[in-house]
């Protein structure tokens, strides 16, 4: 892989976690999905200082645990919604 083909990776890495970041918005606890997204800040800061390998490990590993933690806060927080929706239909029904 070129630098240049690099370079075009980490903005697009970048959008991905901001994205999963901002759609993970809600009132459950988001502390793991912070945490993965903090690694990918800090893997992004190495590579900034020279330390190319070392940092791309260290991002996209916070990338990848970025996506599980985001996809469990979103199921969690899609769960609470529709055991929220059955309990009104329940009680509506009476």
């Amino acid at each position: 892989m070129t630098w240049r083909s690099r370079w075009l990776w980490v903005p697009a890495a970048g959008l991905m976690v901001l994205a999963l970041s901002c759609g993970a918005a809600g009132a459950a606890d988001k502390t793991q999905v912070d945490r993965a997204t903090k690694r990918v800040d800090q893997g992004a800061k190495q590579i900034g200082r020279g330390e190319v390998g070392p940092g791309f490990k260290e991002m996209f590993t916070g990338i990848g645990h970025t996506i599980v933690e985001g996809a469990k806060f979103s199921g969690n927080t899609v769960g609470e919604f529709f055991k929220g929706s059955s309990s009104r239909r329940a009680s509506a029904a009476n």
